[in-house]
């Protein structure tokens, strides 16, 4: 999409409002949030882009970043875990309403203008009378999504009163969801997990102040949990292990899409003088795909247990965010 340099969208939609008319800054009813136009226009699409007709594959994330700004980002050969990998052409556009209902993007290349016009979640993008782009929104969901715990697992949240007693300061939310800043009673060591969780829509929100939890892993080795929607991919967004490693791609999904965490955990090895002598080791599948593949956890992360040779908590960090988690399991080896 290099030739672009204002990309307008004319919405065909009716009864929605924009955010910069409104003076609410988050949502968690995915059903609420579905009312404002910055979201339905927020997400993810896949398509082509056409020049001198040929066609290169494209996926696009468009990212509602609050008062009706948005920034776009394509990617060359499809999404993030479908067809993008790390270090493949990435490009990034930023964009706003105007006072007739469209979003504007500029680009500095000066070498053309493009208008594209979203109807029915499909946008089709023209030069002139050639037609430059041809993208349909997607909503991916991981395969992993509801999956049911194996026999011999541990229910540790399956959305009951009940289940929430599982947990330190344990308190369901929106009829069947666990509240984040929590801690299991139990404790593992050796184990394999599984966790659902959402993000909530804040788009005028930045950068750690957006979505932000964490799953701690043995209560010492976090990995973010965060509205990372369209980001880099770094060891502080979701996906990363704080402080030790970046996730190989970054497959957050946008925020108020349910997102799973799947985690086949070893723990650190201590002698009998309590020194280390072998690190934990991780694999984790974020919404189906690896993200951490046999990773070394050199150390501990901040923010809540040191490194240790018993058995610890599972902690699911507060961190000021209503970001809330369902069908949490895990089973011990």
């Amino acid at each position: 999409m290099k030739r672009i340099i204002a990309l307008a969208f004319v919405m065909a939609m009716v009864s929605v409002v924009s955010v910069q008319a409104q003076d609410k800054k988050e949502w968690i009813d995915p059903a609420e949030a579905a009312k404002v136009l910055d979201y339905q226009i927020q997400g993810e699409y896949v398509g082509d882009f056409i020049e001198d007709g040929e066609k290169t594959k494209i996926g696009l994330q468009i990212i509602a970043m609050g008062g009706g700004n948005f920034r776009a980002v394509s990617f060359t050969g499809g999404l993030p875990g479908a067809g993008w990998k790390r270090g493949d052409k990435t490009e990034y556009v930023d964009g706003s309403l105007n006072d007739r209902g469209q979003v504007v993007f500029k680009l500095e290349d000066g070498e053309g203008t493009a208008v594209a016009t979203i109807k029915d979640g499909k946008l089709i993008a023209t030069e002139g009378d050639a037609l430059i782009a041809r993208v349909e929104k997607v909503h991916r969901k991981s395969p992993t999504l509801g999956a049911k715990p194996p026999k011999g697992a541990v229910v540790l949240f399956d959305g009951s009163e009940k289940s929430a007693g599982n947990w330190v300061r344990g308190q369901v939310v929106l009829g069947d969801l666990l509240r984040h800043d929590v801690e299991t009673k139990e404790k593992f060591q050796d184990h394999s997990l599984h966790l659902e969780f959402r993000t909530p829509f804040m788009p005028h929100a930045r950068g750690q102040g957006r979505g932000n939890s964490g799953m701690y892993v043995q209560g010492r080795y976090e990995c973010q949990i965060l509205d990372s929607f369209g980001l880099e991919g770094k060891n502080n967004e979701c996906g990363g292990i704080y402080s030790i490693a970046e996730p190989i791609v970054n497959m957050a999904l946008p925020p108020l899409v349910w997102q799973t965490y799947d985690v086949d955990f070893t723990a650190a090895r201590f002698n009998d003088t309590g020194k280390k002598i072998q690190n934990a080791r991780v694999t984790i599948k974020h919404n189906g795909v690896v993200i951490h593949d046999d990773l070394e956890l050199t150390h501990g992360t901040p923010g809540k247990h040191k490194e240790g040779p018993t058995a610890d908590i599972l902690y699911l960090q507060g961190h000021g965010n209503p970001v809330v988690f369902r069908n949490v399991w895990a089973v011990k080896k």
